[in-house]
């Protein structure tokens, strides 16, 4: 059960919303350069080039959290700040997260790794219908602390990945189709300033210019001894 902040038309409450379908769309960026790099980003670490893009994982719901401190499995991971899509039976609703993967792990499959990690979610939301009309210049940005070094780590306007309209078509496979309600959809990432990489801390941000506000959420990392 997760639990968010609404925020919408001036009025704000607070809801409880049980997930049962996740998904985490992979390889969305509009600009097919922009894939490239990523890709390419990802292979300097072993990660194999996808099958087709965009492609749409479906992840299992126990893995979605919302929390200030993530525990994983060895030094090998590192978070990627997304727009988040939530649908509730009222409509949809935007909010942000974390693809925390691990890399090490996605070098054998992409697949597998998404599993393996927690995907943090942050807590507040805003009402699709309201940004809309201006999607495209909303702003994600995250930045990492690494040996005790807080760093810009992403940062440009979503326009450089596929809409969510796009996306929801694209995944149910028809024309303006929604997400039925109780869907969480990851719409996908920017590239990593200086390559991805782990971090002790990872804060992210969706920032909205147009109507002067901004989503956030951070959490420190763990890794956990890895035992043979």
């Amino acid at each position: 059960m997760l639990h968010f902040t609404r925020n919408w038309a001036g009025r704000q409450d607070r809801i409880a919303v049980a997930i049962d379908s996740l998904i985490v769309a992979g390889w969305t960026g509009r600009d097919q350069h922009a894939i490239e790099h990523h890709i390419e980003e990802l292979a300097a670490i072993g990660v194999p080039r996808p099958s087709t893009t965009p492609l749409f994982y479906r992840i299992g719901t126990g893995q979605l959290a919302q929390t200030t401190h993530l525990q994983v499995l060895g030094p090998d991971s590192s978070g990627e700040v997304e727009p988040v899509i939530v649908a509730l039976a009222d409509g949809l609703w935007v909010t942000l997260g974390s693809d925390h993967t691990d890399r090490k792990a996605e070098a054998a499959g992409v697949a597998l790794s998404k599993q393996l990690c927690c995907k943090v979610v942050g807590d507040s939301l805003w009402r699709f219908d309201e940004v809309a009309p201006h999607w495209d210049q909303l702003i994600l940005r995250s930045h990492a602390t690494i040996g005790g070094q807080r760093m810009l780590y992403q940062e440009g306007s979503v326009a450089g990945i596929r809409d969510p309209r796009d996306l929801m078509a694209r995944y149910l496979g028809k024309a303006e189709a929604i997400l039925p309600a109780g869907s969480l959809m990851f719409c996908g990432t920017l590239g990593a300033i200086g390559g991805v990489r782990p971090a002790d801390r990872f804060e992210m941000e969706l920032s909205d210019p147009v109507l002067g506000r901004s989503l956030t959420a951070g959490y420190d990392v763990e890794a956990l001894p890895v035992i043979a």
